[in-house]
């Protein structure tokens, strides 16, 4: 018997796999998110994975948590996705607020936010979620995360509000017209995933003051758009999940600073908490 755990976002699924209670493989896929992808999207691209084509046919127990993956209807479309391509499977899909709860707290409580492709923010008691009133999604919420960003530093490109330092750089890289903008947001699918693309281009230039300022922006509106809603952020620790987090934590903190919370865990990979939590349940 195999245990098969895969935290996924809207861009990226890790998936890690344990046998005889110990991790033997991982390996990535693309993101599987319901709000985007059907059953047979999933089939698809699992099934063109070598990797994880040599899982396929075991006996196993999966557990998948992912992006959109917030009520039983959607679970489902990815649940049919998975049972399709795992045969012989006990198959378990929840939301990716369930899993950041679980990798960043196991059985304490706190507040989790995740700030990756998407954001979004929920209260954990240690067994459950409370009910999330965030996770708008790109075109209404999303606020500091890489889809978020992308949308910063496009709209600031292109209307020449960037520094013309940064501009030439940003041009350099992504060749990006109003043109490429439009085609690639109103005309292709996945715009969430192509906007959170240019996240790397914050990193890269993360000790300009107008991207330090940006950034800063992004993590105080996720701040009074999402933490402040939860009175709980005062009296628990606040953990954070995804690679925004992670790669900006300076600022993170500095913002935690001014607003009096506390900065909890914060998790980069949380399939490598995840499998853990259930090797040792």
């Amino acid at each position: 018997m195999k245990l098969i755990v895969c935290d996924s976002g809207s861009t990226k699924a890790d998936w890690m796999v344990a046998e005889n209670g110990k991790a033997t493989d991982e390996f990535s896929t693309m993101g599987f998110n319901p709000f985007f992808h059907d059953a047979e999207k999933v089939f698809t691209e699992l099934s063109k994975n070598k990797a994880a084509l040599k899982h396929r046919n075991v006996k196993a127990t999966v557990y998948f948590f992912g992006a959109g993956c917030s009520s039983p209807q959607r679970n489902q479309i990815i649940k049919s996705g998975l049972q399709k391509f795992f045969t012989d499977a006990d198959i378990t899909v929840d939301h990716d607020m369930l899993g950041a709860a679980i990798a960043a707290c196991g059985n304490t409580a706190g507040l989790v936010c995740i700030l990756g492709t998407g954001s979004n923010t929920a209260f954990y008691d240690g067994q459950h979620l409370s009910e999330t009133i965030h996770g708008l999604g790109y075109i209404m919420g999303d606020e500091g995360s890489g889809s978020y960003y992308g949308k910063k530093l496009i709209t600031s490109f292109l209307y020449r509000i960037m520094p013309e330092e940064l501009r030439k750089k940003f041009f350099e890289k992504y060749k990006m017209t109003k043109e490429v903008m439009n085609e690639n947001v109103y005309h292709r699918p996945d715009a969430n995933v192509y906007l959170a693309s240019f996240s790397p281009f914050l990193s890269d230039n993360k000790k300009h003051p107008w991207i330090q300022e940006l950034v800063h922006k992004g993590m105080t509106e996720f701040y009074e758009t999402n933490i402040i809603s939860y009175p709980e952020h005062k009296s628990y620790p606040v953990h954070f999940i995804g690679s925004i987090a992670y790669h900006f934590s300076d600022i993170l903190r500095s913002v935690a600073n001014e607003y009096n919370f506390t900065v909890g865990k914060i998790i980069v990979r949380p399939v490598e908490e995840l499998m853990r939590y259930y090797l040792e349940k």
